[in-house]
């Protein structure tokens, strides 16, 4: 099947590679003229583990392209809406320009029987306008939400969990256009249909709540076990063995209980805000007014971070050397987009630390947003003659760390474990005063 793909970024470029190698014919549209040169390159805009090779791969097939000219997307049978939806400056809610535009766009160059199929995270309501303004045009609107996690969004692209499609329907039942339009959907997705992922069809609004309720879930139960560690930290509590216990109780499961900086990047933080938002719009704030604590326990965390800093250091973090181990919101990822550990730098930077960052992928877009902050190439690089070492974004390669060889490096060995990652037992039987959020 011909397909488009509008916006590429970290969604589109992804979904439109994946569409690719499951045998389709693949367009990607962005306005960005450098974001598809490299895409058309075959160069990765960003950091995401299995992209560049899929890109290779599916490069020499001749099934992708790349353009910034809306009218290339004509033809194509079904057209994936994947344009960010970011929080608009100074409010909860979602920006939804680049959908607008987008949209408006890519009208002309629809055929009837196509189907635009939106993947961008929206505000519920979002579908419903956009189909109205189909009407009469033989296009029929879908939304198929997307739930990609960074670092692993080629796997979930080729292999998700589940599949969901908002159908138009009246009173439940999917029209003729919405069972149309299934059909197309089930052909774009015949691989991992036959590979047993299980397909929900649904309303529109449905549909559109899927996306935000789970990023919502996943946040409260995140800051639900940091809101333990602040008790523990008040009790002498161990977080980590709470959560263990805990965690066998199948009803609340272990994953995603890791105490620590809390949850960043460009989705939970803004899909949150945006959920509760679009709840005060429909008159029912009351409903979502437990994430306003979820997202301060959250913010809390990062500050609770520079305190724990402060008091292996006497007190006082001004002129002390300090060395963040991370940059990025989460291992795996370049994404520097509310980053607790960039946060946490720039705190103590603005309080009078020397600090130095480092991270294994995310240096050039944390320097360029905060160009101030000193940037090192490694982890050994960063932390010589540091005062203390702030482990803040879990990489692999810093979990692996050795605290006798870290340890004749620094000045002082003194480290904060922000992801609650590390061996206390290990660190200091090398010699190191080990703190770490919600643990004596």
């Amino acid at each position: 099947m011909r397909i488009s793909v509008i916006g590429c970024g970290y969604l589109g470029a992804v979904h439109a590679a994946s569409m690719a190698s499951l045998g389709h014919d693949v367009v990607g549209v962005d306005v960005d003229p450098g974001k598809v040169a490299r895409l058309a390159a075959g160069t990765a805009p960003f950091y995401e583990p299995g992209l560049p090779e899929l890109l290779a791969e599916v490069g020499d097939t001749g099934r992708l392209t790349f353009s910034t000219d809306m009218a290339d997307a004509a033809g194509a049978r079904v057209h994936f809406l994947c344009v960010g939806t970011p929080q608009q400056h100074g409010e909860f809610r979602a920006d939804l320009s680049y959908v607008e535009s987008a949209f408006q766009a890519l009208v002309p160059h629809l055929a009837p029987g196509d189907v635009v199929a939106g993947k961008s995270t929206v505000p519920v309501g979002t579908a419903e306008d956009l189909a109205r303004r189909l009407v009469g045009t033989g296009v029929t609107l879908v939304w198929n939400p997307e739930f990609l996690r960074e670092g692993f969004a080629v796997q979930d692209t080729l292999h998700p969990d589940r599949l969901v499609y908002g159908l138009p329907s009246e009173e439940g039942v999917p029209t003729p256009e919405g069972d149309a339009a299934r059909a197309l959907l089930d052909e774009v997705y015949a691989t991992p249909l036959a590979e047993g992922t299980p397909l929900v069809v649904t309303d529109y609004a449905t549909a559109q709540l899927v996306k935000v309720a789970a990023n919502s879930f996943l946040a409260t139960k995140i800051s639900f076990i940091n809101a333990m560690a602040e008790l523990c930290e008040a009790t002498g509590a161990d977080v980590t063995r709470l959560a263990d216990a805990i965690g066998y109780d199948a009803r609340i499961g272990r994953r995603f209980l890791n105490a620590g900086l809390g949850f960043g990047g460009g989705c939970l933080p803004k899909d949150i805000r945006a959920f509760m938002a679009r709840a005060g719009e429909l008159g029912v704030d009351q409903a979502l007014s437990f994430l306003r604590e979820v997202d301060a326990i959250n913010m809390r965390r990062r500050v609770r971070v520079v305190d724990l800093v402060r008091e292996v250091s006497a007190g006082s973090i001004v002129g002390r050397r300090i060395a963040v181990l991370g940059a990025a919101f989460k291992p795996d990822s370049d994404d520097v987009r509310d980053s607790p550990a960039l946060s946490v730098a720039a705190q103590m930077q603005l309080q009078g630390a020397q600090v130095t960052v480092t991270d294994p992928q995310a240096v050039e877009n944390a320097r360029a947003k905060w160009p101030d902050i000193k940037f090192a190439s490694s982890a050994q690089e960063a932390v010589q003659q540091a005062d203390v070492v702030v482990l803040a974004t879990e990489w692999a390669e810093y979990r692996a760390l050795d605290p006798a060889e870290l340890g004749g490096l620094v000045a002082r060995r003194a480290i904060v474990d922000g992801r609650n990652v590390l061996d206390p037992a290990a660190w200091r039987a090398a010699g190191w005063t080990y703190r770490a959020l919600g643990r004596p």
